[in-house]
C-alpha cells in the first residue's frame, strides 16, 4: 500500500524531530497519540507530514472507497433566539421580516417535492424559537414518517434539543425517548462549535454547554441512536482549545460508541459579527482534516462538507483523511452560503458527485446514514458523461 511506504518513509527520516517520529510510528502501529502530541502536530506538523499519517489511516480503514448519500435539508426558520458572534444566517426575533418560519404545512409540502426521488435522507436543523416546540416536532417527525415510513429522519442539534426539553419542563432523558418514539433516526453534529467555555462563552454564549452538547449525544447513544459530531474551527480559537474538543469527543465516544462521523466545519466571516477574522486557508483546512483523522481514532469517518468549503478543496481533503463529503443536498440551505461558502447554490447530482470522487482516484459508494452501503459507483457507467468544470481533473492519489 502506497500510504504505508510513506509512513516507511517518514520514520526512516534522521531530520525529522523525534517527536514527530515517534507519531509517526504510533499511527504505523495503531496506537492512540496523547493530547500533547496531537497539540504538537497542530504546531509543528508539516501538510505533507500529517497528510501522510491521515491517507494511511483512511486507507487502512476504508481504502479508496469515498462515501455519500442522497439527502435533502430542510430549515424551519432562521429567525432565532440566541445571537451567536460567528452566525450569519440567523435573524434575531426584532428583525423577524427578513427571516422566514415554515408552517407544518409547509415543511410537508418540501418533504412530497421528493416522492418519487431516491433520497434516503432528511436533514432537518435551523433556527431556535418558542413555536417550534416538544409537540411540533413531534408532530412533525410523526407526519413524515406516515408520509414516508423509510425515510430517515436525522433532525435537531442539542442546541434545540436544549431549548425545546427546558420549555417543555422535562428531562433531557424523557425528551431524547419522546422524539425517538416520535420518529427521530439519528442526530446531526451541528451546535457544537468549541466546547471550550472560554471560546464558546465568547461566541455562542447562551447556548448550551459543551457538556450539555455532550450529555445530549450520550442519551442518545444510551437509546441505541447514532449520531455525528462537528467542531467549528479557525476563528478565535487557539489550538490547544481545538484539541480540547477532539479530546471530549474521543473520550465520549470510548464510552458509547454511538458517533458515527465527525465534520470539521470551516468559520466563514461574511456577514457576521466576527467578519474583521480572516478565514483560515485550504492548507490550515486539510491539515485540520488531517489532525482530526489522526487523532479521532475511535471515529469510523471524517466528512468533509463540501458545500462550505467547495468542491476542489473536498476533492483535495480525500488524500487528508476524509472518506464521507456528505450528499448530494438538493435543497434550499442556506446556513453556509449565507455565510459566504463556496458553494452558493450547494445541490449535485449523484452523477457529479460520483465524478467528483472518480476525478481524483478514489471510489465513490452511495451509503445511507447508517452507511449501509447502497451503491458502489466505481465503474458505473452513467447514461451521459459529466462536465467536469472546477473540478480538480488529475489524480491526488494512486490506486494500489
Amino acid at each position: 500500500m502506497q500510504s504505508a511506504r510513506k509512513i516507511e518513509t517518514i520514520l526512516q527520516d534522521t531530520s525529522l524531530e523525534a517527536p514527530l517520529r515517534q507519531i509517526a510510528q504510533k499511527v504505523f502501529g495503531g496506537q492512540r497519540i496523547t493530547e500533547e502530541e496531537g497539540l504538537l502536530l497542530f504546531e509543528q506538523g508539516e501538510l505533507a507530514y500529517v497528510g501522510a499519517l491521515a491517507n494511511f489511516i483512511r486507507e487502512k480503514q476504508h481504502g479508496n472507497r469515498t462515501f455519500f448519500n442522497r439527502n435533502f435539508h430542510i430549515e424551519p426558520t432562521n429567525i432565532c433566539l440566541y445571537t451567536c458572534t460567528f452566525c450569519s444566517y440567523s435573524r434575531l426575533i426584532k428583525k423577524r421580516e427578513e427571516g422566514w418560519e415554515y408552517s407544518m404545512d409547509e415543511i410537508m409540502d418540501i418533504v412530497r417535492k421528493y416522492d418519487g426521488q431516491p433520497v434516503t435522507e432528511v436533514h432537518i436543523v435551523g433556527g431556535v424559537l418558542p413555536q417550534y416546540d416538544l409537540e411540533f416536532y413531534s408532530e412533525l417527525f410523526r407526519r413524515i414518517k406516515a408520509h414516508r415510513p423509510e425515510l430517515h429522519i436525522k433532525a435537531l442539534t442539542p442546541v434545540e434539543y436544549h431549548y425545546i426539553f427546558k420549555k417543555a419542563r422535562i428531562s433531557y432523558e424523557e425528551g431524547m425517548r419522546l422524539m425517538k418514539e416520535a420518529g427521530l433516526d439519528s442526530m446531526p453534529g451541528g451546535g457544537a462549535e468549541i466546547f471550550h467555555p472560554e471560546i464558546r462563552d465568547q461566541i455562542a454564549g447562551g447556548k448550551c454547554t459543551g457538556e450539555q452538547w455532550l450529555r445530549i449525544h450520550e442519551i442518545w447513544h444510551e437509546l441505541g441512536g447514532r449520531s455525528n459530531a462537528t467542531m467549528l474551527y479557525g476563528h478565535i480559537e487557539e489550538f490547544r482549545h481545538r484539541i480540547h474538543h477532539l479530546e471530549l469527543l474521543r473520550r465520549l465516544q470510548d464510552k458509547t460508541g454511538g458517533f458515527q462521523t465527525f465534520i470539521p466545519l470551516k468559520f466563514r466571516n461574511k456577514d457576521n459579527q466576527m467578519s474583521h477574522i480572516p478565514e483560515s486557508t485550504v492548507v490550515e483546512d486539510l491539515r485540520n482534516y488531517a489532525i482530526s483523522r489522526i487523532y479521532l481514532d475511535n471515529f469510523a469517518h471524517i466528512k468533509a462538507y463540501w458545500p462550505m468549503i467547495g468542491r476542489q478543496a473536498a476533492q483535495l481533503s480525500l488524500a487528508f483523511g476524509v472518506d464521507d463529503i456528505d450528499g448530494t443536498i438538493d435543497d434550499t440551505t442556506r446556513i453556509y452560503s449565507m455565510a459566504g461558502s463556496e458553494e452558493q447554490n450547494p445541490a449535485l447530482s449523484t452523477q457529479e458527485l460520483a465524478g467528483l470522487i472518480r476525478r481524483v482516484g478514489r471510489e465513490p459508494v452511495e451509503r445511507d446514514t447508517l452507511y449501509n452501503v447502497i451503491r458502489d459507483y466505481t465503474d458505473y457507467v452513467f447514461e451521459e458523461e459529466e462536465a467536469y468544470q472546477g473540478y480538480v481533473s488529475l489524480p491526488v492519489v494512486s490506486k494500489n
